[in-house]
């Protein structure tokens, strides 16, 4: 008893949390305020502008300080040979434990002259790479808004086969006392007791496993949005098709695509690379200038104290003779890396066209099924009714009413699915052109 309380309870607090209503508009904004992936592209451009820099391309001047303190302890052992009036003498400086102290410190810097023009390739790669990760963030903004819509539309469409079911189910309720009643006055038998009962209870599971389609396509959709998955939605809306997409628009504004885009910052970037490779072959000429000091000094020997400090200035030369061919076969590499870049671009484009086209099919051919769609469910619901009101009168038989409601779930189920596919394909072709807004 205590169970059965507490599972009660349970079942009460479940169905008491109330459902947020959700519309296509907040869920779009949801989830490109919290999708992980957009989050992901976004520090990947974060990464590239932060090195956009002349720095980061080696431009700008490196200043370092160095120093050292160095104290020890030594025995010595020297022999020192001098002239003391004319002659040659020599003594012996023996000190065990002699301590000595050596103080260096310098401050120095380096700016490049000249190194083939490799840093000015450089900081424009950088410039277009952070081009290119926002043609990315762009790509994947679209991405997601296609997906959320796609999701959502669908939960619709599942929402739609359901209410179709509840219709039929309410029929098959209508034959159900219709042949009770028949019974009642000796007009029906048990076999269609028993079918009608059965139709009844087919139409139920149905209903009881299209609901569960339906919470896992919701939980699918909160995925998309990174929300709580047991979180409580409900949708209420229809699947409108915008009617006017046309296949030249399309394919004339694919240049829009990011993918494309970034496809042609690819070939520029392998350009810019080519240069920097080939730079590697000139020389490399730096101007130096620094502060150096030094000092050492012992508490015996020959040298006591040795002092040094004062300004250094200077040019560095580095001309590359020969190194087995290396720079020159890398800037070989190079060139056939933008050869293979500006193949990528074309076989994206391609690939977008030929999605382009085959979706745009898809498109019109379901947009002409839908008129039709929409009036074969017309005519199912009066043919359902009017073998409904024949089957009252007895001038029908169980069979042709479940044959009429077949005929109208049919009808319905193709009208939702002809929608979908319709609003799909709208959906997939604004996205080609990068045309999907909140």
């Amino acid at each position: 008893m205590k169970r059965l309380l507490f599972s009660l309870s349970l079942l009460i607090l479940y169905v008491a949390v109330p459902a947020q209503q959700l519309r296509l508009q907040d869920a779009v904004s949801i989830a490109l305020k919290n999708s992980l992936d957009i989050q992901v592209v976004k520090n990947n451009l974060a990464i590239n502008d932060v090195s956009n820099s002349f720095g980061f391309a080696g431009g700008l001047p490196v200043v370092t300080a160095t120093g050292s303190d160095n104290e020890q302890s030594v025995n010595i052992k020297q022999k020192i040979s001098q002239k003391v009036n004319g002659a040659d003498t020599s003594y012996n400086i023996i000190r065990n434990g002699a301590t000595s102290n050596q103080l260096n410190g310098s401050a120095g810097g380096s700016i490049l002259l000249f190194n083939g023009l490799r840093v000015r390739a450089t900081k424009k790669r950088l410039e277009e790479l952070v081009k290119q990760s926002q043609e990315y963030v762009n790509a994947q903004i679209q991405n997601v808004i296609a997906s959320v819509m796609t999701s959502y539309y669908d939960i619709i469409r599942q929402q739609g086969y359901i209410k179709t079911i509840k219709q039929s189910i309410a029929v098959s309720h209508q034959k159900l006392e219709i042949v009770k009643a028949q019974q009642s006055v000796g007009l029906a038998n048990n076999a269609d007791l028993f079918q009608a009962q059965l139709d009844l209870n087919n139409l139920i599971q149905s209903r009881e496993s299209q609901q569960l389609v339906i919470d896992q396509a919701k939980t699918g959709l909160l995925t998309l949005l990174t929300l709580k998955p047991d979180s409580v939605i409900t949708i209420s809306d229809t699947i409108l098709v915008d009617k006017s997409v046309v296949l030249g628009t399309i394919l004339d504004n694919l240049s829009t695509n990011p993918d494309i885009i970034a496809a042609d910052d690819q070939i520029r970037i392998n350009r810019l690379i080519e240069k920097e490779t080939a730079a590697q072959r000139y020389p490399t000429v730096r101007g130096t200038a620094g502060y150096n000091y030094s000092r050492n000094q012992a508490s015996a020997g020959q040298v006591l104290l040795n002092q040094q400090y004062g300004p250094i200035a200077g040019f560095n030369f580095v001309i590359p003779i020969y190194n087995g061919s290396i720079y020159k076969r890398q800037q070989k590499i190079a060139g056939i890396n933008t050869a293979n870049a500006a193949l990528q671009k074309d076989i994206t484009v391609r690939n977008y066209a030929s999605d382009a086209v085959k979706t745009y099919e898809a498109y019109a051919s379901s947009l002409l099924q839908l008129e039709t769609a929409q009036k074969n469910v017309e005519l199912a619901q009066k043919l359902l009714d009017l073998v409904l009101q024949r089957f009252q009168l007895r001038q029908n038989t169980i069979v042709d009413v479940t044959i009429a409601q077949q005929s109208f779930e049919t009808a319905s189920f193709s009208f939702m699915n002809l929608s979908y596919a319709s609003k799909s394909s709208e959906i997939e072709l604004k996205r080609l052109i990068s045309k999907l807004t909140r």
